[in-house]
């Protein structure tokens, strides 16, 4: 039986769908929602369903959530769940089988990214976004991970840092990886363009931290390196027709990795300094 851990911050409106999906796919799993931080009812819609547990924290914090489902989660294989992901028919079952295929520890599902409504730069950006090769073998940008026992051995808990996903795919290697297609869930582009940004942001603060902390030793992770000019050698260099997206992609992306830059010194050191603390009081 596999252990579903939901952490959900303020995710009233859409955590009732997911979890009615993710039960309809997988009705004897053991559902753990974690609401955060939570100003709204996402509790309330988690408590609704029937045999799902709800580990309620004041804090708002995905790690500590993920933390504090893996605490009460009995079962192998682990799934980690956003809380707006639908998961599709035999979705569940699809990722428990390729887990059991040696030597492989970790898996999640193809994805689709929904643009329906979305302004023209948001569109552009996506466009290029989804074709870059990274994603052939990356355990980010799915909203959806399942770990082995064996995956999830291999370390105590998630540090307290933004980039949960990208910390999983550098804990594990690409053979240990797998992308099963035939499984696709959709994840909703940004809104708005500013949306997209203020997103990127986040990543890129979280992405930057986790990096650091990974080459001071403080999580014990190898973090793939970036390829900052794939967008145009490996997507609009192949497809020319893409150069117009490529521009707008290039300009969000600089956008955000200047003002990520800038904000660096704030919360996301924070998150390396209580890594750094957790890492020490574990060696005393």
């Amino acid at each position: 039986m596999v252990s579903v851990i939901i952490a959900a911050h303020n995710e009233a409106p859409v955590l009732g769908a997911t979890l009615d999906a993710l039960l309809r796919a997988a009705p004897d799993a053991e559902v753990i929602v974690v609401p955060n931080g939570c100003t709204d009812e996402t509790a309330q819609v988690a408590r609704s369903r029937e045999g799902v547990t709800v580990v309620e924290l004041e804090k708002g914090s995905k790690p500590l959530a993920m933390n504090a489902g893996d605490e009460v989660a009995r079962t192998f294989p682990r799934i980690y769940l956003d809380a707006d992901i639908i998961v599709p028919p035999g979705g569940v079952a699809a990722l428990e089988r390729a887990l059991e295929r040696p030597g492989v520890h970790a898996a999640v599902p193809g994805r689709f990214m929904d643009c329906s409504g979305r302004p023209w730069p948001v569109r552009a950006w996506v466009s290029v976004h989804r074709r870059l090769p990274v994603f052939r073998d990356a355990l980010f940008g799915r909203g959806m991970i399942a770990l082995s026992a064996e995956g999830r051995s291999r370390f105590e808990e998630f540090p307290p840092m933004v980039a949960d996903d990208l910390f999983l795919d550098g804990m594990y290697s690409s053979d240990e990886k797998t992308e099963v297609a035939e499984v696709r869930v959709v994840v909703e582009s940004p809104a708005s363009t500013g949306e997209l940004l203020h997103r990127l942001i986040r990543v890129r603060r979280g992405s930057a931290a986790m990096r650091g902390a990974a080459q001071q030793g403080e999580v014990p992770i190898s973090i793939r390196p970036a390829r900052r000019w794939s967008w145009l050698v490996d997507v609009v260099f192949k497809d020319p027709r893409l150069a117009p997206a490529g521009v707008v992609y290039a300009t969000i992306t600089t956008a955000a990795a200047v003002s990520a830059r800038l904000q660096r010194r704030g919360s996301m050191d924070w998150g390396r300094r209580a890594a750094r603390q957790s890492l020490d009081q574990r060696a005393a």
